[in-house]
């Protein structure tokens, strides 16, 4: 794919060239010529533009994308995501390099939840496993006991023996979910992703109204007036899942427009219905996914910036938490915490 566009960056504080792509790129064949060149893996979420999806080595959720990041043998991890997605690759490669294309792709849940306001608040509840949702910063996490993702939250709070009571952050209605679902009370930090809050119940029973044959799939991220309705509640995987192998014809899809992409590839012959979100837009645009573009992917890839570094006693206190993430989803036993 060519592009015909250019991309002029700010100048940096240092004085720096903004950096320019060559419209006459072809931008594909520069980022497989890149990838090789520097022994490269291009790791890319569900919700990114379709154009990043199809250059990526590895497209998934969260937990697929952790997976991937720890088994990696590439000398480059270029994480098409959000920073949170970054961090955790890094915190799993201290020695790799981790490529963020654009280090303003945060996440409103984890900004939502400042590490030192979160330290001072679990000092109210002694004694508590924590448990925080990987949509959280790398110092976050190294205040957590374990991590967990939307593919195995449920899995992840099953594993904390009965008497030890939770704390879950940072966001309160996967939260809640996941108490419905285990039948165990949490404390849960109250935040929330600005995507996923805005499908109201009053929306969805007028899409369904329009579409009765469309069965609804929603992420958990969603209020629980939502996720009440819904044929399926589950992380990006699990909704990809569902479409490819549900005998329905149709499905409204209340999560972030990204995963229509793979969802059109799986089940061409499927009517994909996006939910919409309050703002009014047709379908629910992440805007921090949204500023990973290809010609960024190029660019870090070419200027090996902006790369993610975190403070060596944060990184290993959150590799422990994110460590044991992994060790529960592979079938090791967890106790609850230290």
């Amino acid at each position: 794919m060519s592009s015909t566009s250019v991309l002029e960056l700010p100048l940096t504080a240092s004085g720096m060239t903004p950096r320019v792509v060559d419209p006459a790129l072809d931008l594909e064949v520069e980022i497989r010529r890149l990838k090789k060149q520097l022994n490269a893996v291009i790791l890319a979420h569900y919700y990114q533009e379709s154009d990043i999806q199809d250059v990526a080595d590895f497209v998934g959720d969260s937990l697929g994308l952790s997976q991937e990041a720890a088994k990696t043998r590439a000398d480059v991890i270029v994480f098409c995501g959000v920073h949170f997605m970054a961090e955790t690759a890094k915190i799993l490669n201290p020695d790799k390099r981790v490529l963020l294309p654009d280090l303003d792709a945060g996440c409103s849940l984890a900004d939502r939840c400042p590490p030192e306001t979160f330290a001072q608040w679990l000092k109210l509840y002694p004694g508590h496993t924590v448990i925080s949702y990987i949509n959280c910063s790398a110092a976050v996490k190294a205040l957590s006991d374990v991590i967990c993702t939307s593919s195995n939250a449920v899995e992840i709070v099953r594993s904390v023996p009965k008497d030890r009571p939770i704390v879950f952050a940072p966001d309160r209605h996967l939260g809640r979910w996941v108490m419905k679902q285990t039948g165990r009370d949490m404390v849960l930090w109250p935040g929330f992703c600005v995507v996923h809050e805005q499908f109201s119940q009053r929306r969805i029973v007028r899409l369904r109204a329009e579409h009765p044959d469309a069965l609804l799939i929603a992420h958990p991220e969603c209020e629980e007036s939502v996720l009440s309705l819904a044929d399926h509640v589950g992380s990006t995987s699990s909704l990809l899942q569902f479409v490819r192998t549900s005998p329905a014809k149709a499905f409204i899809v209340a999560t972030e427009a990204g995963i229509l992409h793979p969802m059109r590839r799986a089940r061409p012959d499927a009517k994909l219905i996006p939910a919409e979100p309050s703002s009014g837009c047709n379908c629910a645009l992440c805007p921090y996914m949204r500023l990973n573009t290809l010609e960024k992917v190029y660019l870090c890839m070419r200027d090996g910036r902006p790369q993610i570094e975190i403070p060596e006693p944060t990184r290993t206190k959150a590799l422990r938490a994110v460590q044991r993430m992994l060790d529960v989803s592979a079938g090791k036993v967890f106790t609850g915490g230290d």
